[in-house]
């Protein structure tokens, strides 16, 4: 009888599932399920039902498990991956009172200013909690709920995350472990406790309705009888703290000591790094997370990644091959044409009310092949801003392990080494985030039953880079970028008054 892992990865557009062979880590099924956000809401809000995750992921389980010819008795342990920040509120009855309002909602930037005048401004809010309090992370969504929509939020009785739902699905216990719960804006990152300071700005009742914290190691709980019998497994299954997407992919790219970086390119895109103690930024600019190893997650998050490709990609009519190729084709730099990639705001820098830009429009470049390339080069300079940024901080990179959906084009990763002017290289397991939350479930399951084994033993033993798919910097293509990355910086600074009153324009 083989020994089975299921790792869940319940994202913004999809979950996809894994089933994973404990003894040598081979993923030996996948499947996925799509879906989209609440369509029609106001500017900046994105929202979604919490039922759309757990539909999503029985479907997806199911799928791979029979795509594994698994027996329910094979499945000893699940961890769940989810979208970082979203505001799940429950009542005392553990029932959904409202739609998720999630990562990427940037309806709340009067809430976040609120909280942090009411900490004594960005330094006090910075030396309180670590990281500044930003539109995308969940602590404003909070005191939105309690100004906005004042019935339910006399209702709330529990704030989980996205994960920490589906982990309650499961288990039926309210929990929420470090990595994860450091992006809420509530927790001191440094001391890995709630901060009573950031409580108290939101609602002197809200630490009775946050859940208790665990560490990385521990199990959430076991499945319960009635979701086992939902998804044709066995009850007691061991599921783990899991965690936020981005301390999963760090998990399932190999990021679990010093000296390795990832970047993620997916709807959103983050590059982080392990530490062994909190890195934090005085100007708030990068996230000071935890991970979920039990240590720190330096990380820097843009919201517009294959959101802003796929646009250009979807208006052209193209296959996703046709647009590699294409893009491949127009040289470095677009012909000057620069995408400054703020489609539903940004978060690093923290631009809320940004829209994208184009600057270098002309009769040459208004042509699918170059609007497509400025999409890659645009997103792709919007997180070199970020690692720029990560690099004065100390965490530099000697190679980047790049993840997600971008990483599967050969063009987009010369694009990544060029601008980075750092090697760039994939992995076998495409799907950090779900191999990831199935390598901790291992590591939680092992340790349950008695093992002293550490997580970077595991990956250590799993994770293989694809070598054939590795990119190296180009001289000049690198020079290019760096005078493209200058204007893109210049274009971002200059606009933030613009940005504000076009969105009032639109509200």
């Amino acid at each position: 009888m083989r020994t089975l892992l299921i790792g869940v990865d319940s994202g913004t557009q999809s979950t996809k599932v894994l089933v994973v062979n404990a003894r040598d880590g081979k993923v030996l099924a996948s499947a996925a399920q799509a879906y989209g956000l609440i369509p029609n809401l106001p500017p900046g809000a994105k929202e979604q039902h919490p039922q759309t995750w757990r539909d999503a992921t029985a479907r997806a389980l199911k799928a791979a498990l029979r795509a594994a010819k698994a027996s329910a008795s094979e499945v000893v342990a699940i961890g769940v991956s989810g979208q970082q920040h979203g505001f799940v509120p429950l009542d005392a009855k553990g029932e959904v009172i409202r739609p998720a309002k999630l990562w990427c909602d940037t309806a709340t930037m009067a809430e976040c200013d609120e909280i942090t005048a009411k900490l004594g401004g960005l330094k006090q809010t910075i030396r309180a909690l670590g990281n500044a309090v930003l539109p995308g992370f969940t602590a404003s969504k909070i005191l939105w709920l309690k100004k906005n929509e004042p019935k339910h939020f006399q209702k709330l009785a529990t704030v989980l995350l996205p994960h920490d739902y589906l982990n309650f699905w499961l288990t039926g216990e309210r929990v929420m472990e470090y990595g994860d719960a450091s992006g809420t804006a509530l927790l001191d990152v440094r001391k890995r406790k709630w901060s009573q300071a950031a409580l108290e700005a939101i609602d002197t009742g809200l630490a009775d309705k946050l859940p208790p914290l665990i560490a990385s190691d521990e199990p959430a709980g076991k499945l319960s009888a009635a979701t086992a019998k939902e998804l044709g497994l066995n009850a007691g299954v061991l599921v783990s703290a899991g965690g936020g997407d981005n301390m999963m992919g760090a998990i399932g790219t190999g990021n679990t000591s010093a000296g390795v970086i990832t970047a993620s390119f997916g709807t959103s895109g983050t590059i982080y790094a392990c530490a062994e103690k909190p890195v934090v930024d005085p100007e708030g600019e990068i996230a000071a997370f935890c991970d979920s190893t039990n240590r720190w997650l330096p990380l820097l998050c843009t919201m517009n990644v294959t959101t802003a490709t796929e646009m250009m990609r979807r208006a052209a009519g193209w296959s996703h091959e046709t647009f590699s190729a294409k893009v491949a084709r127009v040289p470095a730099g677009s012909g000057g044409l620069i995408l400054l990639p703020y489609l539903e705001g940004e978060r690093t820098p923290n631009v809320p009310a940004g829209t994208g830009v184009l600057l270098g429009v002309n009769q040459r470049t208004y042509a699918p092949e170059f609007l497509a390339r400025a999409a890659m080069e645009g997103v792709t300079l919007g997180m070199n801003y970020g690692l720029r940024r990560l690099a004065e901080l100390g965490v530099k990179p000697a190679q980047i392990r790049a993840t997600g959906g971008g990483a599967k084009s050969r063009a987009w990763r010369q694009i990544m080494a060029d601008v980075f002017n750092t090697e760039v290289v994939t992995l076998k397991v495409s799907e950090g985030a779900a191999y990831g939350a199935a390598l901790q479930a291992l590591w939680c399951w092992r340790r349950q039953a008695g093992e002293k084994v550490g997580i970077a033993e595991i990956t250590g033993e799993f994770i293989e880079v694809n070598k054939s798919e590795t990119a190296q910097p180009k001289r000049g293509n690198v020079e290019i970028y760096r005078e493209a990355q200058a204007l893109q910086d210049e274009m971002s600074s200059s606009l933030r008054e613009v940005f504000i009153r076009h969105r009032r324009l639109i509200t």
